[in-house]
């Protein structure tokens, strides 16, 4: 793949994982117990398969230390809300995971985790899988790449890198839990992408 550019590799992957970490948890902080009128909402991360779902988990390990307990985590398939579903070039059938939400979604504020954030599409598919649920306090997204390209009013609130992008480029994130390894490449129009 000689026009293939890597914009994160391995430990770059890492700081930029930690530093939204920690970004989620100066805008959400734990309730101060000694505050007794205080209103927290329960904070909680919740990642879009299949990615975005493992990102997810990594930053819940992070911001659970960070915060001294334990913060719910939570997957959502978006495979049948999707709106291009049918129309999506490639597979004649979704890949389906299952939804894990064992918490109480209303009345959280929950952090969606996704790989890549392009067209907005996938986000607004997984706030309606959110929804379906309960009705949150509130939904932040935290993205590792945000490539631009909206369609759809969808701002992330905790970006890990701005990655401006042309329409015929893929970026391909790979993780090592799904891919054997941690890295993040912008893939000229045409390449294959593996994963």
């Amino acid at each position: 793949m000689p026009d293939r550019s890597v914009a994160l590799d391995r430990d770059a992957m890492s700081r930029t994982l930690v530093r939204i970490a920690h970004e989620i948890i100066e805008r959400n902080p734990p309730p101060d117990p000694a505050a007794h009128d205080a209103v927290a909402h329960p904070l909680a991360i919740v990642g879009i398969h299949r990615r975005g779902a493992v990102l997810a988990q990594r930053i819940h390990a992070l911001t659970s230390a960070l915060a001294g307990v334990a913060i719910p985590l939570g997957s959502v398939d978006i495979s049948f809300y999707r709106d291009d579903l049918g129309r999506r070039g490639g597979a004649a059938a979704p890949v389906v995971h299952a939804t894990e939400l064992e918490f109480a979604v209303t009345g959280a504020t929950i952090v969606i985790v996704d790989d890549v954030l392009y067209t907005g599409r996938t986000v607004r598919a997984a706030i309606d899988v959110l929804f379906d649920y309960g009705r949150p306090a509130a939904v932040q997204l935290a993205t590792l790449v945000d490539r631009g390209h909206r369609e759809l009013p969808i701002r992330p609130d905790f970006i890990g890198k701005n990655l401006p992008t042309a329409h015929n480029e893929r970026v391909n994130v790979r993780v090592l839990e799904v891919d054997g390894s941690d890295e993040v490449a912008i893939i000229p129009a045409g390449e294959r992408v593996a994963g």
